[in-house]
């Protein structure tokens, strides 16, 4: 089903661009936004490999569109769910090199939320306070503030290990 929904959006994407040798603003933007918005189904549905197949696609066909930093939100959606962190991290990073995306936020939060499920729960916290600092009133930042809650044990903890090491080192 995967492959057919990829193929699919292939043939969609190309079929749908067949419009004449100038052709206005608005006919591409309605055909990006068209298979966006479908892509976006799939993931909506949870079938995130299609969908992270999808916006793959869609950047690669509507690379100057407004909606890449989206995409590349979704992607990294599409792999943090997937469990695939490293990966997740790496397009969070890209959606929030655009200043001006609507995801920005969202994409810094997942960056802390990345870093937490690969257990580095200190550049997580960075992240988080970076949130608070810079969108204080946002959703993003009531998330943010939950999440140092539940990893403020996780770094004490650390700081309480590095501390009996380094005690027990100067004892011998």
């Amino acid at each position: 089903m995967k492959a057919t929904l990829v193929c699919s959006l292939a043939m969609f994407t190309l079929l749908s661009m067949t419009v004449p040798a100038l052709p206005a603003p608005t006919k591409m933007h309605d055909t990006s936004r068209h298979l966006y918005d479908r892509v976006m189904k799939e993931f909506k549905h949870g079938d995130y490999e299609a969908a992270l197949a999808g916006f793959k696609f869609f950047i690669q066909l509507h690379h100057k569109s407004a909606l890449v930093a989206n995409a590349h939100y979704w992607i990294g959606e599409c792999q943090y769910r997937l469990g695939r962190y490293e990966e997740a991290l790496n397009s969070f990073y890209s959606a929030s090199r655009n200043p001006s995306s609507p995801k920005l936020a969202a994409s810094e939060l997942k960056i802390g939320q990345t870093f937490s499920k690969l257990g580095d729960h200190e550049r997580a916290r960075l992240m988080f306070d970076r949130i608070l600092d810079q969108y204080p009133l946002s959703t993003e930042a009531e998330l943010a503030r939950k999440a140092i809650d539940g990893i403020s044990p996780n770094i004490n903890a650390h700081y309480q290990v590095d501390s009996l090491r380094n005690m027990n080192e100067a004892l011998d």
